[in-house]
């Protein structure tokens, strides 16, 4: 009789044998796949980088020029010193992608970026999330999720692992703690009343299996737990890359984001959201929450997705947001995508939901230098105009070699042109690259406004926003940025350049290239890229 039950309690249905038969064949074709490509399996790889950064014992940092040209990363202000912490990210050349797990500090007063490994760091990883917190110890970096993919993206893998990196001790802690949100990227998280708050995300396996996630993870800074709420109200869909923000009667605005969803075998169709959300607490009983959609006033933000945003001060209930794109495919067919990138800039009052464009006024407050006399002024000048005059031989330079590799993001004309939307909403400003570029640093006439991107860098530090990296595409050829700029939230006067655009040093690997130019080139563009990685322990 016991035996009979055992038989019959251990027996699987037809369904569930042809599930696991069609996983072992992936399986078995995927290590054969990753033997061609001279690959080991990526949660090896993984599980082994997290052991060698254990075997640290030490803190190295070094002081650096500036990091590599990246995507996906996070840029984080220091909760209480004048430094912008940034970690992780990736960069795709056309062929391979590398993704980083370097952390980087920079001074904003002494405007230097210091390479800073530390014991015990969390493996490589983009798509993640990070917030800084005023907590014991000198404050603390705290690491959510995100992927890890090899060269090749053959393989994917989602992190659910939780870290913090306490800046006192300049040394990194994971935390194990039961009950946690699932393995994801693409999500949000942010910081409220001693707690992690974590929403949305999707995961994604390659054998076209994807789930994107509309939950609400919260875990407790005194406690270290997790726990999963179930807010009452009708819930956002299930998304990624949306905008996540606090207010200052700490509730949650929740606009945006990205999700896919299956037409048929094959076929997927991408889905840009511009619903807003706000999920509040219930005033008698804290472990309750409701989701409400708001009705969004003003001048809205045009449909996109990939835009970045960032909480301008905690008291002003006020966020900006730059940039994005928005994707169009012809026939239903999603290899067909044509992207239409932004580099606008809104406002987004968090309590009244109301938006608007940000329109810089280009004007300059009277200097020291104007108040020292027309001596300094002249001295000045002359110096200035020495610059201006290398600084035009440099551009000559760069544009003739852009000019042969750059493309349009929206095609209006044979030499490059990119149609971006800037100044009052509704209108469109017809910008090249190349012009961007020497408007930048020759025409003091017309207003710098960093090119159209996605996913960048964003931060706030004593009123001053920051803004550093992301990638715009064209066609199949991807421009990841290197560049750092800076904008007075409260004059709102001009964006600063602190660091150059240059997209003339990034090489592409075109799919019609030779495998053995690839080679060469490729060896070339993984030296520069490990110099910032890998330190000199001597």
């Amino acid at each position: 009789m016991g035996k009979k039950d055992k038989k019959k309690k251990n027996k699987i249905s037809g369904q569930e044998k042809t599930a696991l038969k069609t996983e072992k064949k992936l399986n078995a074709k995927q290590k054969k796949e990753l033997a061609a490509l001279g690959e080991d399996d990526i949660e090896k790889v993984v599980a082994e980088i997290e052991r060698e950064e254990a075997r640290r014992q030490c803190v190295k940092e070094v002081v650096v020029d500036a990091p590599l040209r990246r995507v996906n990363f996070t840029l984080t202000a220091h909760p209480f010193k004048d430094e912008l912490i940034m970690f992780g990210g990736e960069f795709h050349d056309g062929r391979q992608t590398i993704i980083y797990g370097d952390m980087f500090i920079y001074n904003i007063n002494k405007r230097e970026w210091i390479l800073v490994k530390a014991p015990g760091a969390p493996p490589p990883r983009c798509g993640h999330q990070t917030v800084a917190t005023m907590a014991n110890r000198g404050g603390e970096l705290w690491i959510f999720g995100g992927e890890f993919t090899s060269p090749s993206e053959s393989q994917f893998y989602h992190y659910r692992d939780l870290w913090v990196f306490r800046f006192a001790d300049k040394k990194w802690e994971k935390i194990t703690a039961p009950n946690g949100p699932s393995a994801r990227s693409g999500h949000r998280m942010i910081h409220i009343k001693k707690q992690l708050i974590v929403f949305g995300g999707f995961h994604d396996n390659l054998r076209c299996d994807y789930k994107y996630f509309n939950d609400v993870h919260i875990f407790c800074l005194e406690t270290y737990t997790w726990r999963k709420i179930q807010p009452a109200g009708i819930a956002p869909a299930p998304r990624s890359g949306c905008m996540l923000l606090p207010n200052t009667d700490n509730k949650i605005v929740v606009y945006g984001g990205y999700s896919k969803e299956k037409i048929k075998k094959d076929l997927d169709r991408g889905c840009i959201h511009d619903d807003m959300f706000l999920l509040t607490q219930d005033k008698n009983d804290s472990t309750k929450y409701k989701w409400v959609c708001v009705k969004q006033t003003g001048n809205r933000m045009s449909p996109r997705c990939g835009a970045s945003a960032v909480l301008i001060q905690p008291t002003a209930n006020q966020a900006f947001v730059f940039g994005g794109v928005y994707d169009t495919n012809n026939d239903d067919e999603e290899e067909d995508l044509h992207g239409t990138f932004y580099n606008d800039l809104f406002a987004l009052d968090l309590e009244k939901f109301h938006w608007r464009i940000i329109t810089l006024t280009g004007k300059k407050e009277t200097t020291s230098d104007d108040i020292e006399g027309p001596r300094k002024r002249r001295r000045k000048q002359k110096e200035e105009n020495n610059d201006q005059e290398q600084s035009n031989d440099e551009d000559e330079e760069v544009i003739e070699n852009l000019s042969n590799s750059i493309q349009s993001t929206v095609t209006v004309d044979d030499d490059g042109i990119f149609t971006v939307t800037v100044g009052p909403a509704g209108s469109s400003t017809i910008l090249s690259p190349l012009q961007s570029i020497s408007t930048a640093t020759c025409d003091k006439e017309t207003k710098f406004v960093p090119l159209p991107r996605i996913n960048a860098g964003l931060a706030v530090k004593n009123n001053i926003l920051y803004m550093y990296g992301g990638v715009m595409e064209e066609n199949d050829r991807q421009y990841t940025f290197s560049d750092f700029y800076s904008l007075d939230c409260r004059k709102l006067d001009e964006w600063k350049i602190l660091i150059a655009n240059d997209l003339s040093s990034q090489t592409w690997f075109d799919s019609s290239e030779s495998s053995d130019e690839d080679e060469s080139e490729d060896d070339s563009e993984q030296e520069e890229n490990n110099k910032l990685i890998n330190i000199n322990e001597e």
